[in-house]
């Protein structure tokens, strides 16, 4: 068993199938088809279950791939940790975060970029209760995302920012008495057709808590996972949208009425499993600092 047969096994089961992973790898399909049989054969048990229409992990599969990912990570450190000694400083650091959550990530990446231009930097997009899942797992090396209290146990948090959100309108729309850029109320945005974000974002689970505090109800016109399509639907007048302010303010045609009392607001914090960082990945965390 060798490293290479590890990260084939590792990239088919994080694809799902064996086209995508080979597409992944940058090889053939037919060569990670091999890699899995003789490894297969070595281990003298299938790792995958192989339908027509998907491949999915035996139980057998489903304990390698967390002992392949623990391996690979300490293969990777071991060569982090050569290279730091030598002056330099290569590696991949895979970064979670969630849509819109933190508009100068840039600067970090592009200070980390000046500093060890040999280091990968792969980003990697989700929920958050995805991007929380795949810290446990290993596959996320850090996160800059909006947690609650609870989804924190067991991962080490930095606060990096602390905003209210506002309500998003097409310009020169009235909301109830305040008029254009006026505060309104959550009772009054809850009688205006509303377009909310799928839930599991941490948007929509700031803006449900802080109705739920405001024993306010509200039914979504429109629901979406895109901000861009959410700036869209406002600026068409077909509905309002709350969202963090630094969101907001990527749209400046549109109005942002701020809230007289309850204003959803959330955390933006990075996060990272506990223990030890890789030297790429503390390297990008002190330009984070």
């Amino acid at each position: 068993m060798d490293l290479r047969q590890m990260e084939v096994v590792v990239a088919v089961a994080e694809e799902g199938g064996f086209t995508a992973a080979a597409q992944r790898l940058h090889v053939v399909q037919s060569a990670v088809s091999s890699t899995v049989r003789a490894l297969e054969r070595e281990l003298g048990t299938p790792l995958f279950d192989r339908t027509t229409h998907r491949v999915s992990l035996t139980p057998a599969g489903e304990a390698f791939v967390p002992a392949a990912r623990a391996t690979l990570r300490a293969a990777e450190q071991a060569r982090s940790a050569v290279d730091a000694a030598r002056g330099q400083l290569r590696g991949r650091v895979t970064v979670g975060t969630m849509q819109g959550v933190w508009a100068d990530l840039h600067r970090p990446l592009a200070a980390l970029r000046a500093e060890h231009p040999g280091v990968v930097v792969r980003l990697r997009q989700g929920a958050v209760t995805d991007i929380r899942q795949a810290l446990r797992e290993g596959t996320v090396d850090l996160a800059v995302v909006a947690l609650d209290r609870q989804q924190q146990r067991g991962l080490v948090t930095r606060l990096l920012a602390r905003e209210e959100m506002v309500l998003v309108s097409a310009p020169g729309r009235v909301l109830g008495q305040a008029g254009p850029h006026g505060r309104v109320t959550l009772a009054e945005a809850a009688r205006l057709p509303l377009v909310d974000f799928t839930p599991g974002w941490a948007i929509r689970l700031a803006v449900d808590r802080a109705f739920r505090a405001a024993a306010v109800e509200r039914e979504s016109t429109f629901e979406v996972n895109d901000i861009v399509a959410a700036s869209e639907i406002v600026r068409a007048d077909l509905g309002v949208c709350v969202m963090p302010i630094s969101i907001a303010d990527r749209f400046p045609d549109l109005d942002k009425h701020r809230f007289d009392r309850h204003a959803p607001s959330w955390k933006v914090m990075v996060v990272q499993p506990r223990g030890e960082a890789p030297p790429a990945v503390a390297a990008l965390l002190r330009h984070m600092a």
